[in-house]
């Protein structure tokens, strides 16, 4: 026997009905990823941060090295002056 026009169209609704269902399953499935991909990221990137300045603390509160004394390069120093002749 022929189906009724109303029995196909119901059939076609339910079934893009299911379908829209199933799309928005999958959605939110890959959002949920999404944002746990990025909570992941964001976690590593303070923690790096985080890393970044104490490693910046302790490498300030070290001694610092004292300096060499800087010599005059003795060229200049030994080096007449030339008399003006004119």
């Amino acid at each position: 026997m022929m189906k009724s026009v109303k029995s196909k169209a119901e059939e076609k609704f339910a079934q893009i009905n299911q379908r829209d269902k199933k799309a928005a399953v999958e959605k939110k499935k890959a959002d949920q990823e999404r944002a746990e991909h990025v909570q992941k990221l964001r976690t590593l990137r303070l923690a790096k941060e985080a890393s970044d300045r104490e490693e910046a603390a302790r490498i300030k509160a070290m001694p610092k090295k004292p300096k060499a004394a800087r010599r005059k390069p003795e060229a200049a120093v030994t080096a007449p002056a030339k008399p003006e002749v004119g």
